[in-house]
């Protein structure tokens, strides 16, 4: 494989999957993408903007091409760049993500596959990095977030799936019914959850 095909293979995943994280939003309130939807506060908004920082910083510092708007802190020990504070609107957010898209594509389309980038938060002896790897780690990110995305939505509204195409329409008797049989199968085949009958 050449390296303008694997490269042109990355940024298009990258960029369906940005796409794919932004479409979890779609339809909701501005409560709904802020309020925290697990013990920890993950929330849909948080995961947007954390999103969006990981490839500011990512796709910015670590080839010298720092962002060209002021970031915040780097993991903040309050989560910061996890959720969204009162004053940050929905709009903003989602913004950030798409003029950080344009700042990154700008990388990935300016730079070989091959180079060289420094990520000072990485520990010894892996800070020293390339493109190549750097795309992957970001697609990784953005991935595991969509995924964490995905299933915060499926919880709010039952809405599943890549895009809006790929949606079909939510058939409650078929999922309540499909649920029990993973259920039955759950509980039948662990000993342990006789007490749970």
């Amino acid at each position: 494989m050449t390296d303008d095909l694997a490269k042109s293979v990355l940024h298009g995943r990258l960029r369906r999957d940005r796409e794919a994280l932004l479409w979890k939003l779609d339809g909701l309130s501005a409560y709904d993408v802020r309020r925290p939807l697990t013990p920890t506060g993950t929330n849909l908004l948080g995961l947007v903007k954390h999103v969006a920082t990981v490839e500011a910083r990512y796709f910015g510092e670590v080839f010298d091409r720092p962002s060209p708007e002021p970031l915040t802190r780097w993991q903040d020990s309050d989560g910061s760049d996890h959720w969204a504070a009162e004053d940050e609107t929905v709009d903003q957010i989602v913004g950030f993500y798409r003029r950080t898209w344009e700042h990154a594509d700008a990388t990935i389309d300016e730079l070989p596959l091959d180079a060289p980038g420094h990520v000072p938060w990485w520990p010894e002896p892996r800070p020293n990095t390339t493109l190549l790897a750097v795309m992957v780690h970001v697609l990784g990110e953005t991935d595991r977030h969509t995924g964490h995305a995905d299933i915060l939505r499926e919880g709010l509204d039952g809405r599943t799936g890549l895009r809006a195409q790929y949606e079909q329409e939510a058939d409650e008797e078929a999922r309540a019914a499909h649920w029990a049989k993973i259920e039955q199968a759950a509980r039948a085949s662990s000993p342990e959850s006789s007490h749970l009958a």
